[in-house]
């Protein structure tokens, strides 16, 4: 049964009371219950499991360097100018690339390649060309597979985004986080509307499948009026998804945060008023709210899959592709099995010490158990969906879902009362305001968050 989707209320009491940390549940159990116990010979055993399985691939390449430091970021970076720092990394990638396609069944087709990073950018055509040839000879891939890259504006031409689209890539995405000038020299991210229009003018001309961009709010010195030049702004450049994040200080994780001026942050009350005036004109714009910080065009495909309840989360974010399982390549990254999550080392000497040795570069992981397997299905269900079928999930695990997640859903009773989440003796139906809540709903189910806290962003 198909529901129909619910628009999006903005309920600042509800927001205010519920505004508290939990995890974003681009995996279950979340990426803080990985530990170093979890060893390559693990990693092995659950790739052999895996190709049992024999499911279909999606695969991640992690890209760390850029040239120069965004102040807001919080990704897993090594900035520097010079350009000989990507030629080792890339023999060290490579090298990965056959060490762990060759545990890979060869004939499970890959669907989904995206590039992430850092700046994936970063590399020149001939370094580009290089790691592809390298993944095109080691892995099966899908003719009709969803290739993506992010990209930083800064450092692109026609003719290096003609050549992405032409070796094979057919998303991409970049970030324009503010076109306000004043905002992008406090976050040293200075990029011209002019190059930003371009950018997204050489894609369409390249003809991309899909483009998606990038917003933060909260960012030094906006204002909800030049925030709302930001969003009519990006809106006109006819992107099919926006990516609308919530910028969080933590300068004691992210160091380079300390050259943001604290005192230029906008109040806390400011930034709701951001948020909902961003969400406002975007679904008045015919971008519907899919869910946390996306919004896609009707007819893009997580839209879609959302409509028929098919959509998935994974560490890369919202998925169409829900049988795939997520290998990750390069430093940091993070390979996503249908019972085991496993990070690669985080820095560069270690990742290339166990490449170099031909030991598969683990740092820490997780096996799921049964229960987790279980959980992670009711929390994507209603991360991606905002709806759970209590019948399909107890016909799946063989299980009394009202018995099993008792605990649950008394939790889930002053919810109710406040209006966030609709439950019946079928379905648990997260409600129009509750959509801006979803995570405060999902965690209920999640029997790791006690005492997590710390960990975790605010959940608006």
């Amino acid at each position: 049964m198909v529901f129909a989707l619910p628009g999006v209320k903005f309920d600042l009491d509800m927001i205010k009371k519920y505004d508290t940390p939990a995890p974003r549940y681009t995996s279950y159990p979340p990426a803080t219950q990985l530990t170093e116990g979890f060893t390559s010979t693990d990693y092995q055993r659950a790739i052999a499991a895996s190709n049992q399985r024999k499911s279909p691939l999606s695969l991640y390449f992690h890209i760390p360097f850029c040239q120069s430091s965004c102040y807001f970021c919080g990704c897993n970076t090594v900035i520097s100018n010079n350009k000989n720092i990507a030629k080792p990394y890339l023999e060290h990638l490579e090298r990965e690339i056959k060490n762990t396609s060759n545990l890979i069944d060869p004939d499970r087709k890959v669907l989904q390649i995206h590039w992430g990073g850092g700046t994936p950018n970063y590399l020149d055509c001939d370094q580009v060309e290089f790691l592809w040839k390298s993944i095109t000879h080691h892995f099966n891939i899908d003719p009709q597979a969803e290739i993506s890259i992010e990209i930083n504006p800064r450092y692109v031409d026609k003719d290096y985004i003609f050549f992405l689209r032409e070796i094979g890539f057919n998303r991409i995405s970049f970030g324009i986080q503010d076109f306000n000038s004043q905002v992008q020299k406090a976050v040293n991210r200075i990029q011209p509307e002019e190059l930003l229009l371009d950018a997204m003018s050489w894609i369409k001309a390249a003809k991309f499948d899909s483009v998606n961009v990038d917003l933060i709010y909260g960012l030094p010195y906006q204002t909800l009026q030049t925030f709302r030049e930001t969003v009519k702004k990006t809106v006109a450049l006819d992107p099919d998804r926006i990516v609308v994040f919530n910028f969080a200080y933590v300068p004691w994780l992210k160091p380079a945060q300390k050259n943001i001026p604290l005192e230029a942050l906008p109040k806390p009350q400011e930034k709701l008023e951001i948020l909902k005036m961003t969400i406002e004109e975007l679904t008045n714009s015919q971008y519907r709210f899919i869910g946390m910080d996306h919004f896609a065009k009707p007819n893009d495909e997580l839209a879609i899959a959302q409509q028929n309840h098919t959509l998935q989360r994974n560490f890369q974010g919202y998925t169409t592709h829900a049988g795939t399982e997520l290998f990750g390549f390069g430093a940091t990254s993070i390979s996503m099995l249908h019972d085991a999550y496993v990070q690669n080392h985080k820095q560069l000497k270690d990742y290339y010490q166990a490449v170099a040795s031909d030991a598969l570069p683990v740092s820490k992981g997780i096996k799921l158990t049964a229960d987790d397997v279980l959980r992670r299905d009711v929390i994507m269900c209603i991360m991606s969906n905002f709806h759970l079928h209590k019948q399909k999930v107890a016909e799946k695990y063989h299980i009394n879902f009202d018995e099993y997640f008792a605990q649950e859903l008394d939790a889930l009773k002053p919810l109710e009362a406040d209006g966030l989440v609709s439950i019946s003796s079928k379905h648990i139906q997260v409600t129009e305001i509750g959509r801006l809540l979803v995570r405060n709903i999902a965690v209920v189910f999640d029997i790791y968050h006690h005492n997590q806290d710390k960990h975790f962003s605010r959940t608006i």
